[in-house]
């Protein structure tokens, strides 16, 4: 699913009208009423609904949602922030709207208007929507912070009020508990900077030209189920483990040799038809009594890796859970990058040695780098807000020729082409340790079976959000670990199958 800008969201509103065609004060009866739909399933058995409204479309929308919740016999309330300028289809929903003899319709001019907000009230913020092109002052500011210090529940239309869909918003903006946005998600949604605005979203598709959506130009991707079950592989009947790949995982010290653990567990629940494990001495009754699926190579080194192998016989290489940043190890990795051209996922401590070594980074083509945003801020340095690390993370991609995968809410994977895809699946109890490491051995795993480094970074990165929301239906965000998600592996690829 292509997410695109304010301005091309704008274009495609223009291109519905010429094209379906339909007039613009329909195509926003349209909008707000199947938002309406959304939350009338979602708040059903609440009544009072307070909407605040601006005087251009967002606040037009806001009127019409107004009307169809009193059609539904709810209790509205409209507060209209008041302005000289006037967009002609709030005007003409506001004479629509002006007929209804149980609505309270008032204009707010000074704080002195500002309403009591109780905790059962809804309120709906319809005040500003993508048009917004400065950070709100003034009267508009302080009705913004009145809003955010109620208790009620607050729902946006479309975008929160005083957030820019598509760049660093320095101002303050509505925190809402859910938000309902038109058509394609926005950029601002996906980036932890705005997180606290936006607690949930849900799209409701407006009817907007398809034609002109896909053919829009954008950067900018949501992974969803229908991409990552078109790259799903089904197996032959004859198929054997030779035909699914033998990968190796290069990891472990003393202490954290169970990040080993967990990716080549992992590694094998992705369908790897073999795997073997390098570890120090430390590790090696560890490996082979907790996975006797895996085969083991045991390094010269008693508590961290110090011995090169012949790497030629893999056909992919996952390092860096628990490797350790000792100096034997640096000249190890800097060896398997000179010297193995096979697919790699880098992460963990082997990041951290690349952010030693930036003269290996020109060794990154066939690599898929994984690294959480302190990692990723030893390789690109500081940034002053999630906008801009993002344009780090596309610049390193496109230079190294990597897929680079910053890990989070919304995983952002970052193609050698410059195209940046953000999960849809996962939750916040996979904040948990060795969860990196899981996915490590997924993206591995898929590797060695041929799948196309992109396709391996898009598929891998969506089952392992996918196993950790299976996870959650059996745990707690709080009791969740990462063997919970490798436990539910399985059935996150019954999901993705292709029936």
């Amino acid at each position: 699913m292509k997410i695109l800008s304010a301005e091309q969201i704008k274009s495609a509103d223009r291109y519905t009208i010429e094209q379906e065609p339909i007039t613009s004060l329909a195509l926003m009866e349209r909008a707000a009423s199947r938002l309406t739909q959304k939350i009338l399933r979602d708040y059903r058995h609440l009544h009072h609904f307070i909407v605040f409204c601006g005087t251009g479309n967002n606040g037009g929308d806001g009127l019409v949602i107004a009307r169809h919740l009193i059609h539904e016999g709810k209790r509205v309330e409209v507060f209209i922030l008041d302005s000289p300028h006037h967009s002609q289809e709030f005007t003409e929903n506001l004479v629509k709207l002006n007929g209804f003899l149980s609505l309270k319709l008032l204009y707010i001019q000074s704080e002195d208007d500002f309403p009591r907000l109780e905790e059962k009230d809804i309120i709906i913020d319809a005040l500003f929507g993508t048009g917004l092109s400065r950070p709100l002052s003034g009267l508009s500011e302080q009705l913004v912070l009145h809003i955010n210090n109620a208790r009620s529940e607050t729902i946006s239309v479309d975008i929160p009020s005083g957030m820019f869909a598509d760049k660093h918003s320095s101002g303050v903006m509505i925190e809402a508990d859910k938000v309902y946005t038109f058509q394609l998600p926005k950029l601002a949604f996906l980036l932890p900077e705005n997180g606290y605005a936006v607690s949930k979203w849900d799209l409701v598709d407006i009817g907007l030209s398809e034609k002109f959506i896909e053919e829009a130009v954008s950067p900018y991707y949501f992974l969803d189920a229908k991409v990552v079950k078109s790259l799903y592989k089904t197996r032959q009947k004859f198929s054997h483990k030779g035909v699914f790949g033998h990968a190796i995982m290069i990891g472990g010290s003393k202490g954290k040799i169970g990040a080993a653990v967990l990716a080549s567990k992992a590694c094998l629940r992705s369908g790897a038809g073999l795997v073997t494990v390098q570890v120090p001495k430390v590790g090696y009754s560890i490996l082979q009594t907790t996975i006797p699926e895996v085969m083991v190579e045991e390094d010269d080194g008693a508590d961290y890796i110090t011995t090169s192998h012949d790497l030629s016989t893999y056909n992919s290489i996952g390092i860096g859970m628990g490797l350790g940043v000792a100096s034997p190890t640096i000249q190890i990795f800097k060896n398997l990058l000179k010297q193995y051209g096979q697919p790699k996922v880098i992460d963990a401590d082997a990041i951290n040695l690349l952010a030693q070594d930036f003269g290996l980074n020109y060794l990154l083509k066939d690599c898929i780098l994984t690294p959480h945003p302190g990692e990723f801020r030893r390789l690109v340095g500081e940034w002053e807000n999630d906008f801009e690390r993002l344009e780090k993370q596309i610049d390193f991609a496109k230079k190294f020729g990597c897929v680079l995968i910053v890990k989070g809410a919304h995983t952002s994977i970052a193609m050698p082409d410059g195209r940046v895809y953000f999960n849809s699946t996962g939750n916040n109890g996979m904040a948990t340790a060795g969860s990196g490491d899981v996915l490590t051995g997924l993206l591995t795993g898929l590797l060695a079976q041929g799948y196309h480094m992109e396709e391996a970074a898009l598929l891998g990165v969506y089952l392992h959000g996918l196993a950790g929301n299976l996870a959650l239906e059996k745990q707690s965000k709080e009791s969740l670990i990462a063997s919970d998600i490798i436990d539910n592996i399985g059935q996150a690829f019954k999901e993705i199958k292709p029936q």
